[in-house]
C-alpha cells in the first residue's frame, strides 16, 4: 500500500501516476481517492487531494 498526499510542493496525482506508471496492471489490487478543501490562515481556500494504492509486489 501507498499513499500520495499533496503538499506544497507536489501534486498527489503527479506523484501517483508516476508510482503506477512503474507497475503493471495485474499487481494493481485497488486505487482510491479523496479531497477536501482547506482554508489556510488568510482565509483563502484550496484543494487537498489524498491517493492510496493498493498493490502487489511483483515475484
Amino acid at each position: 500500500m501507498k499513499e500520495f498526499l499533496d503538499s506544497e510542493h507536489s501534486l498527489a496525482v503527479d506523484e501517483a501516476n508516476a508510482f503506477l506508471a512503474q507497475l503493471k496492471e495485474e499487481d494493481i489490487v485497488e486505487v482510491k481517492y479523496g479531497s477536501i478543501i482547506k482554508k489556510s490562515i488568510n482565509g483563502t481556500e484550496g484543494q487537498r487531494s489524498a491517493i492510496l494504492i493498493v498493490y502487489r509486489k511483483p515475484n
